[in-house]
């Protein structure tokens, strides 16, 4: 790796570190206590960052250790079901997305920014069946060192991915073999969540400048920004999942909130649902209950708790007015 890639790799994992455990550093207290309906990880150092869920039910997430941990519908623990391993080639797992109609997990394998034991590699999308975990496919990002954070899935089977470190939007057709650029803007550097409304317009959040975006397609190519008026703030917004409609479900990392955004025009009103975890990084949707994470991220981040036992991973269930 070239010195000035590793100096933006070390910055964007300062910016992400910071994102994630801002609110969390000033927190003395542990994650919250499991309740009925949450999902337990059998695992441990796992600081999952996405998870993501298909419409029956069963809920996956992703974690910085590498590992995809998956719970069935009903079940109360999820386990270790695609492992970081040589062969599939997995770094850090930053998105996760099921997506039912190609029956695909897509996943961002990253380099670990978090705590002292940092990866090397290159940032990619991969593609895993959903039904089995086998490797479908990897679509590595190209140069400069990038991130891979988040994925949508547009109506006619593109898969879209964001890059937070360099403001990039990037896409890959049904059946292509590599990514292509859709648009980059330096005013998307810190982009992170990514989801698309009912009638095909797609979103996105920013986790460095706390801004609710509206990407316009212009042929194929990304067209205009805007940035949406808030009803309320944010902070480190990250994942965002579409709930139907112009809503979405937003987790953020440095208040500990999971929201419901309801885009109005140009503006985005914010529902907060909990505001009890110490700092999300995501969130998903399975019927009229939200499945939060969190990630005790803090115990990588914060040199006095390095090396502490964070305590259980846990999904937690909350429900989502509708």
């Amino acid at each position: 790796m070239k010195q000035g890639q590793g100096r933006r790799l070390r910055r964007l994992g300062s910016t992400l570190a910071s994102a994630l455990a801002a609110a969390a550093a000033l927190a003395a207290t542990s994650a919250c206590a499991q309740r009925s309906g949450d999902i337990r990880i059998d695992d441990t150092a796992v600081f999952p960052e996405s998870v993501t869920s298909t419409a029956a039910g069963a809920v996956y997430a992703g974690s910085t250790k590498g590992n995809v941990y998956r719970a069935l519908p009903n079940e109360q623990v999820a386990t270790a079901w695609i492992k970081m391993s040589p062969e599939n080639g997995i770094l850090a797992i930053l998105g996760v997305l099921a997506d039912e109609a190609s029956k695909t997990l897509w996943l961002c394998s990253a380099p670990n920014f978090f705590g002292p034991e940092r990866s090397q590699g290159v940032s990619a999308l991969m593609a895993f069946d959903l039904d089995t975990g086998a490797k479908k496919g990897e679509y590595a990002f190209p140069p400069p060192a990038s991130v891979c954070n988040d994925i949508a899935i547009a109506r006619d089977g593109t898969a879209y991915a964001t890059d937070t470190q360099n403001g990039r939007l990037f896409k890959l057709a049904k059946g292509a073999t590599a990514l292509t650029l859709y648009g980059e803007d330096r005013s998307l550097v810190g982009v992170d969540g990514i989801a698309f409304a009912e009638d095909g317009t797609m979103y996105v959040n920013n986790v460095r400048s706390n801004q609710i975006i509206r990407v316009a397609d212009n042929n194929g190519a990304m067209g205009a920004l805007t940035v949406l008026e808030l009803s309320e703030p944010i902070s480190g917004p990250d994942g965002f999942r579409p709930l139907g409609g112009n809503r979405f479900l937003q987790a953020e990392g440095n208040t500990g909130r999971v929201s419901v955004v309801r885009i109005e025009g140009n503006r985005a009103v914010i529902e907060v649902l909990s505001d009890e975890f110490v700092s999300t990084p995501g969130a998903t949707a399975v019927g009229n209950t939200a499945y939060v994470l969190e990630s005790n991220i803090r115990y990588l981040t914060d040199p006095s708790l390095r090396g502490q036992d964070p305590g259980p991973f846990v999904i937690h269930a909350v429900p989502i007015a509708r």
